[in-house]
């Protein structure tokens, strides 16, 4: 068999990352995006085998704490919060960390370029019951000079800000979904080898989308605009539209990626900010959302023009496939014009 018949070598992701380097957004260092995405690496895997662990060891139910939200902490929450932070700080690869289960930011190395804010572990509430679940991070450059102690605003940025974002899936295989500005790429873990090779290459939402996923068990508490397009999924003659929803973001988020589909976290009559993250989950999903070819809304104003405020600031989400999202859109603004909650929070154009 000639060379040139010869099958080409799978890609591990650092090599990945060096062999696309020129089209990094941060172009200049590689290196240190390198070593971060390593540490990262690692955490997973440790997070992975601890998750594959649940039933047999005593990591499932409540830690009997609280995280800054006033939510009940998992076990495995407080874990995969401790072994990321524990990666990223022994390897001095960020200068600053800001996660969902942590009060404030961490300072970590001031001579690095840049800061990583995460949800260590999305949809923990659903390891009781064996359902997949996730890790979601997000990498920015600092604004603040290097060699000074991390500030507030290196976190506080807008989304479209972002240098790269990405999640880990935990489930019948574990896969690392990452952006650097360049498209979507997926790589599954070779658990024989401890190694995460490209195995999804520019992924991309499909032209037919018809999943929708939201918790309907809220409907009553939902703002008018999202009970239009429900009954727009609910009709014979627009349809069929499936209803899919597990309650774990990043699971919900990957399988309408792969197979066309929108998510929606709406404002209800209690939660009219929203209930998830802007900065730790909305953001870095609305960033691979929009390099898939996607979009990513609060049902007004697009997530990555968002100026955050306030480190766990809440946002709705609609998020998905983009002819779903300019249709909700569309509805909320139609419908429900009183529930805008960013116009005049938008960040100016760079």
């Amino acid at each position: 068999m000639s060379m040139e018949h010869m099958a080409q070598p799978i890609p591990e992701l650092g090599e990945f990352i060096i062999a696309n380097k020129d089209k990094l957004r941060n172009t200049g260092q590689e290196a240190e995006m390198n070593r971060l995405l390593t540490a990262i690496k690692l955490a997973a895997k440790v997070v992975n085998r601890e998750i594959n662990k649940a039933g047999l060891a005593d990591i499932l139910g409540a830690a009997g704490n609280q995280n800054v939200q006033g939510e009940e902490q998992q076990k495995l929450d407080v874990f995969a919060n401790h072994k990321f932070i524990q990666a990223l700080v022994n390897r001095e690869v960020v200068c600053g960390i800001c996660t969902e289960e942590d009060d404030d930011f961490i300072e970590v190395n001031k001579d690095t370029h840049f800061v990583m804010l995460m949800d260590p572990l999305d949809g923990s509430s659903n390891i009781d019951v064996n359902v997949s679940v996730g890790t979601i991070f997000s990498i920015y450059q600092r604004l603040s000079p290097v060699g000074s102690p991390v500030e507030r605003r290196d976190f506080l940025q807008p989304g479209r800000n972002q240098i790269a974002a990405g999640y880990v899936l935990y489930g019948s295989s574990t896969m690392l979904v990452i952006t650097t500005g360049d498209g979507v790429h997926g790589f599954t873990l070779d658990p024989s080898l401890g190694t995460f090779f490209l195995s999804h290459r520019n992924m991309r939402y499909p032209a037919k989308a018809r999943i929708y996923s939201v918790n309907e068990g809220n409907y009553r508490a939902f703002p008018e605009g999202i009970k239009q397009f429900l009954a727009e999924c609910h009709d014979d003659e627009a349809g069929p539209f499936s209803l899919r929803y597990i309650g774990s973001l990043v699971s919900d988020f990957h399988r309408n990626l792969l197979q066309g589909g929108i998510y929606m976290y709406p404002p209800t009559k209690k939660d009219k900010k929203g209930k998830l993250r802007l900065l730790y989950e909305a953001n870095p999903m609305a960033y691979l959302a929009e390099q898939a070819g996607g979009r990513a809304t609060d049902g007004f104003d697009r997530i990555l023009d968002i100026q955050p405020s306030e480190l766990h600031q809440r946002v709705p989400l609609m998020i998905g496939s983009a002819k779903l999202v300019d249709r909700v859109d569309q509805l909320m603004r139609q419908h429900s014009p009183d529930c805008r909650l960013h116009a005049n929070q938008l960040a100016p154009a760079n």
